[in-house]
């Protein structure tokens, strides 16, 4: 009975081996295969390889964060899926940011990807398809306007305002600037879970429909410690495997002239995307409320969180940080911020709003390049 539920193991978390191959290899060989980066096909090589190990790893903690969710329920699930991968982002934008001598602007350039892929791409493609299938999807309007009036603020301090204070030069903030911005973010973050989790528990469930249900892992199900357990095996990798990334993150960028915030938006494509895939299924099969959870949560963690922790990390390491955006993305987060505060203002949803949000996140990445 132990060597089957053993093979059974072994079958399922497969992809721990290759992470760990690939951790193996770059420790043993990873000064000589980042020595061969100025060849095109080396590079593009180099980049699939670890950035589809790193994106796996991902997944596979998201799936263990499901099982968890699966267990301890909503609002609990969702919160431990926003978690998980806030974690990873402040570990990849860290291990990006320490990398390179001078990138004051990569958690500006990762925290607005985030915004644009998860408030326009996540949310628009998830109306757009779940509004197709099912014409019109409704969600709890009062858990909708929470998330909201907590992002739209911090997102606000954040990355507008360091644009037009004038205690420090640029687009900064003074050390008591940051400060403050941290101490709000984190409590305004408290705040929120504080109601979310307890006091105002029904503002992010939908009635007494299995809404607010986690779509079933195809794995089998363990004991809490066993997925906590695999959950942190898959994270190790991450956290080694991302600080390799930045390398040929580098390089890619130098090689076809892309602008700086390219890598930013590799970053959040690789924290977004398993989140994203998950609100886009959840808005299928008709699960918009747990759609709305995973979407506005994930942006209100990655502003609640990650800002005060790369604050903190900034001064520890002496590098500098950027937040204030700059020319035309001055005008595409207040834009972003009121078409979302639009679309959901009414407790249900149909094509045209993911139509709307699905063109602004177009937008955006065409002001990567033509901005």
């Amino acid at each position: 009975m132990k060597f089957d539920k053993f093979s059974v193991l072994v079958r399922e978390e497969w992809f721990l081996s290759i992470c760990a191959a690939t951790s193996g290899a770059f420790i043993c060989f990873g000064n000589s295969m980042m020595g061969g980066l100025s060849s095109p096909l080396w590079l593009g090589l180099i980049f699939a390889w670890l950035f589809g190990v790193v994106l796996g790893a991902i997944f596979c903690v998201v799936r263990h964060a499901e099982h968890l969710a699966i267990r301890l329920g909503e609002p609990y699930g969702t919160l431990i899926l926003t978690l998980a991968v806030t974690t990873i982002e402040v570990i990849s934008i860290s291990s990006m940011m320490l990398h390179e001598s001078d990138n004051s602007t990569l958690v500006r350039d990762t925290l607005f990807a985030v915004v644009m892929i998860i408030l326009n791409g996540m949310v628009g493609l998830s109306l757009l398809l779940g509004g197709w299938r099912h014409r019109e999807q409704q969600y709890n309007l009062q858990g909708a306007n929470a998330y909201l009036s907590v992002i739209v603020p911090l997102a606000v301090l954040s990355l507008m305002l360091p644009t037009y204070t004038v205690t420090t030069p640029g687009p900064t903030l003074s050390m008591a600037q940051e400060a403050f911005l941290a101490f709000t973010a984190v409590g305004l973050y408290a705040v929120f879970l504080a109601i979310q989790t307890n006091r105002h528990r029904t503002y992010f469930t939908l009635g007494d429909s299995a809404e607010e249900g986690h779509e079933t892992p195809h794995t089998a199900p363990r004991s809490l410690t066993a997925h906590t357990v695999l959950l942190m095996a898959y994270m190790l990798p991450v956290v080694f495997l991302a600080e390799q990334l930045a390398q040929p993150v580098d390089h890619l960028i130098e090689a076809v002239h892309a602008p700086v915030a390219l890598g930013g938006l590799i970053i959040a494509t690789l924290v977004a995307t398993p989140e994203a895939i998950g609100a886009v299924r959840a808005a299928r099969a008709n699960h918009l409320q747990r759609s709305v959870n995973i979407s506005l949560g994930s942006v209100l963690a990655t502003i609640g969180l990650t800002v005060p922790t790369m604050l903190v990390i900034s001064h520890l390491t002496g590098k500098r940080i950027v937040l204030g955006l700059q020319h035309a993305n001055l005008v595409l987060l207040p834009l972003t911020l009121i078409v979302s505060i639009i679309t959901f203002a009414s407790g249900r949803t149909n094509i045209l709003q993911g139509a709307v949000h699905l063109l602004l996140f177009a937008l955006y990445v065409v002001l990567i390049f033509q901005g």
